[in-house]
């Protein structure tokens, strides 16, 4: 699937882009998927906002229970004061987790198939891994900045294997909060992980660990990547990446999933884990 040209990017820049990558069809399908399971979905006390700059936002019960579920999270400024809504529900969702991949079977579809196995195996990805999956909705006015990060931080492995697929289901673009990388990022005196998400899994509480003093890029050295919907743009776990607010009045709707190689050592730590009641599994 990749050419030379393609896998010389991707050791230097550490981020590949393959516009067509799904077809409209299929991205419709998730797309529709998406808004039923929102319509669905009954707002509670215990459901739980989503945010990047104030982690205390996200409960830690709800993100754990949905590593093995399928839960929605509110857009951080959804909500008033008081913890009513602010929009109509079905603009106040800011994601949902995290295990679509394997438990509903539309995004199943979308999940796993010769392409992105084929596609795995060319990034060295030999015995993947699909830890998770999540619908990040960007919602227009209210979607929320999601701060630099690596997404290693989230998914430590030993070596360092995680690789992140982002589908675009809408075009992405400057004004709705298409992704920005660093180019490169991901190896050199940038290449190190900043930050670790830790779990006590015995306590159910989660913090994020600072490891590294490196400064995150800015926007003057980094790249935009306004892409169609149905593009893939997959990127290399220690690469630095960032997505502005939304102040449009077009959301931008992604799909992403984190995948590891089976052959390094998954972090106890890591906040996702997997129970033998489900099982992680591959891209095919």
């Amino acid at each position: 699937m990749l050419n030379p040209t393609d896998l010389a990017t991707w050791q230097q820049e550490g981020c590949l882009v393959l516009p067509g990558f799904k077809s409209a069809a299929e991205v419709a399908a998730v797309c529709q998927r998406a808004r039923e399971l929102v319509d669905a979905f009954t707002p509670s006390a215990q459901t739980s906002r989503f945010s990047t700059r104030d982690r205390s936002q996200v409960a830690d019960a709800a993100l754990l229970a949905s590593a093995e579920a399928v839960h929605c999270f509110f857009e951080e400024e959804a909500l008033d004061a008081e913890g009513r809504l602010r929009v109509p529900k079905d603009r106040s969702i800011n994601k949902i987790g995290h295990a679509l991949h394997d438990l509903d079977p539309v995004f199943q579809a979308f999940s796993h198939g010769p392409a992105l196995a084929e596609l795995g195996r060319d990034l060295g990805l030999l015995q993947p891994q699909v830890w998770q999956s999540q619908v990040i909705f960007k919602q227009p006015h209210i979607g929320g900045e999601v701060g630099w990060h690596q997404d290693a931080s989230f998914f430590v492995t030993t070596p360092q294997t995680v690789t992140t697929f982002w589908f675009a289901l809408e075009d992405a673009t400057l004004d709705n909060g298409c992704l920005w990388v660093m180019p490169g990022g991901h190896q050199g005196r940038h290449g190190v992980l900043r930050e670790q998400y830790v779990c006590d899994h015995a306590t159910g509480t989660l913090r994020m660990q600072p490891l590294n003093a490196t400064p995150w890029p800015t926007t003057a050295e980094a790249r935009a990547l306004p892409v169609e919907a149905g593009t893939l743009i997959v990127f290399h776990g220690l690469l630095p990446h960032y997505s502005a607010p939304n102040r449009s009045a077009k959301s931008r709707l992604a799909y992403t999933l984190h995948v590891t190689d089976a052959s390094a050592t998954y972090a106890p730590e890591n906040w996702l884990q997997r129970s033998a009641r489900l099982p992680v599994g591959g891209l095919a």
